[in-house]
């Protein structure tokens, strides 16, 4: 289970306990995979498939009837369809990727809200926040992780869940959230000096 590790111990790395092992590139496998290779988007799924569903349960989706199966699906679906369309370097696959689940997201929670009489932006206190009707949603770590997440703003929140939770880099948490490199390495600070002050823990990473 990837969870929030940095309030257990700080991380061996900046990313957090879901990040790719150093050295493995998704350059040549999205070569193979724009060339019509299925072997090789098998493996850039088995790659990003469960970080990216860890990603998506820790995030608010405005609409309790979504899982993080079926926004991930969804996203992944939409990927298939692009890949002929995606440039980068071999670091920016999984920032384009969870670009286009969080715009899935978006989607899904404008849809909810035009549905709702009183409609307002999402709150992390209540209820909805965090993707709902997954089994990750009983596991102890995940329940801990959106206990958290719901101490930031917002914004806080994605960049700790980008970061901490599935251990994106900052380059590609800039990409996925529509930010600056500069803006993101501040909401984290901010982030983790707010958690650090309101839980007391002097191991929260800086």
């Amino acid at each position: 289970m990837c969870y929030i590790g940095f309030h257990v111990r700080r991380s061996r790395h900046p990313g957090g306990g879901c990040a790719m092992p150093r050295g493995d590139q998704d350059g040549p496998l999205v070569a193979a995979a724009r060339a019509g290779d299925e072997d090789a988007w098998g493996e850039l799924y088995a790659r990003h498939a469960r970080r990216l569903q860890v990603w998506l349960a820790s995030l608010p989706s405005g609409d309790p009837s979504a899982s993080p199966e079926d926004v991930a699906s969804e996203a992944w679906l939409t990927a298939a369809q692009k890949i002929g369309e995606f440039s980068g370097s071999d670091d920016d696959f999984a920032g384009w990727l969870f670009t286009i689940a969080r715009f899935t997201l978006n989607n899904r929670r404008r849809t909810a809200q035009r549905r709702r009489t009183d409609a307002r932006e999402p709150d992390p206190a209540d209820p909805s926040w965090g993707v709902v009707g997954s089994p990750e949603g009983d596991v102890v770590g995940q329940a801990e992780t959106r206990r958290l997440l719901s101490r930031l703003s917002p914004r806080e929140a994605e960049v700790i869940a980008c970061l901490e939770v599935v251990g994106l880099d900052v380059a590609a948490t800039a990409r996925v959230l529509d930010m600056s490199p500069t803006a993101v390495r501040v909401a984290r600070h901010r982030a983790l000096n707010r958690l650090r002050a309101e839980l007391g823990d002097t191991r929260l990473g800086s």
